[in-house]
């Protein structure tokens, strides 16, 4: 799953508007206009390319969304939901780079919707649960530990994308 994949079904299980999609970019620190999340948020036909660590080229229509573009948004999306925060004395404002590689974006997706949401673990076990799949406590505390600590488990595509469907049936339906 690639980062503007992320960002889609994202953007569809909470119903953010392009707008406010320009809004949270910004309050992680990226700049981008209606236009560009328009680019960013297109879809690509898998078959253009080979395999699922090969993404697409950015085109004319399509901008490739980075890493570091989905953790300022994820960071954002935190502000966005809980407003900001004073930092601590001796903090510096800008939170560390979480997403290390491309094997960790998973991982901090989950942490950092977590946070923005103010999901408990029971909260999120049921997500993954109206997505159909069973998660324990002991595998959900694997996947938000951070990247280093001796129980962190990669958090793997399929987590992720059961994870966001989740969210869509959760809040989609509630809107309903």
């Amino acid at each position: 799953m690639t980062n503007n994949d992320i960002l889609i079904r994202l953007r569809y299980a909470l119903d953010i508007k392009n707008v406010e999609m320009v809004e949270i970019f910004k309050l992680g620190g990226v700049d981008v206009s209606k236009e560009d999340v328009l680019k960013i948020l297109t879809k690509i036909d898998e078959d253009d390319f080979y395999d699922e660590y090969d993404e697409p080229e950015e085109t004319e229509d399509y901008i490739k969304c980075t890493n570091s573009m989905l953790e300022s948004f994820l960071n954002g999306f935190i502000i966005f939901k809980r407003g900001p925060q004073e930092p601590r004395p001796g903090q510096s404002n800008k939170p560390d780079r979480s997403i290390k590689n491309h094997a960790s974006v998973n991982n901090v997706l989950l942490k950092k919707v977590k946070i923005a949401l103010s999901l408990t673990s029971e909260e999120m076990l049921d997500l993954f649960d109206r997505a159909g799949i069973t998660v324990t406590k002991g595998e959900l505390s694997a996947l938000l530990r951070k990247e280093g600590h001796k129980n962190y488990k990669p958090c793997m595509d399929r987590f992720a994308r059961n994870f966001l469907k989740g969210l869509t049936l959760k809040y989609r339906d509630d809107l309903n």
